[in-house]
């Protein structure tokens, strides 16, 4: 393993699987979610009045509770494979995988002719504004709670440790835990899944990079790329 740590903030079930993946590429990964999804009580709106679903995060439906068997013949538009999976696991029907976020999704829904979308969102979720014609109705089903960094995941950042952000949440929260506690910003490094989530992130860390795919692999093998790598100051991948 490198003796770079690279430590993965997200939530379960999501961190053992990338700490896992983490592993097989020999990097010395730190488990330490920064929260817990906890589901939201919804009640399921008639499936007759949308067209489709519309979801960002597998944890709608891991977390989704009975109502989502009330809306099991409603055609989901998922954005990455992991949705994806973890809604035809629930019993949907996937017609469309997006790898750019939701934007591109809308984009799909909309050639498609979709114009009744029900989204199922966490609490905090991304605002959008869907294309002329179409309406969005959004559902709360889960919602995150946050957790404090775990002692071995404050010293490896104090060490110059990479870190893996998933979300713009996940940024916002790692970057104000590093204030509290005192952890020099210019000793950690960011691995980023988009540009939005290097944004929340803030100023002052000693690398910042982006994936050129928002997914794992391509996250992974950013951080492995920073680890090994001997640059010092902010740059962006």
């Amino acid at each position: 393993m490198t003796a770079c740590a690279v430590i993965v903030l997200r939530p379960e079930p999501s961190n053992v699987a990338t700490v896992a993946a983490a592993q097989t590429l020999g990097l010395n990964a730190i488990a330490t979610p920064m929260s817990r999804v906890e589901p939201v009580a919804w009640a399921a709106p008639p499936p007759e009045r949308f067209d489709a679903i519309l979801l960002g995060s597998a944890n709608a439906v891991r977390h989704g509770g009975d109502g989502l068997a009330n809306l099991t013949r409603l055609p989901v538009y998922a954005v990455g494979e992991v949705t994806a999976a973890a809604a035809r696991e629930a019993g949907f029907t996937v017609v469309a995988c997006g790898t750019g976020g939701i934007a591109e999704l809308l984009s799909r829904l909309a050639a498609d002719d979709r114009s009744r979308v029900l989204r199922l969102a966490g609490e905090e979720h991304v605002p959008i504004k869907p294309p002329i014609g179409m309406q969005v109705q959004t559902l709360v089903a889960y919602t995150v709670r946050p957790l404090p960094l775990s002692p071995e995941a404050v010293n490896a950042s104090a060490r110059g440790a990479v870190v893996l952000l998933h979300s713009a949440v996940a940024a916002e929260r790692f970057a104000d835990q590093c204030d509290a506690l005192g952890i020099d910003r210019s000793t950690v490094s960011l691995a980023c899944l988009g540009p939005r989530i290097a944004a929340a992130a803030g100023d002052g860390w000693r690398r910042v990079g982006v994936a050129p795919r928002p997914d794992d692999p391509a996250l992974l093998a950013l951080a492995a790329r920073m680890c090994q790598s001997a640059e010092v100051g902010s740059t962006t991948t």
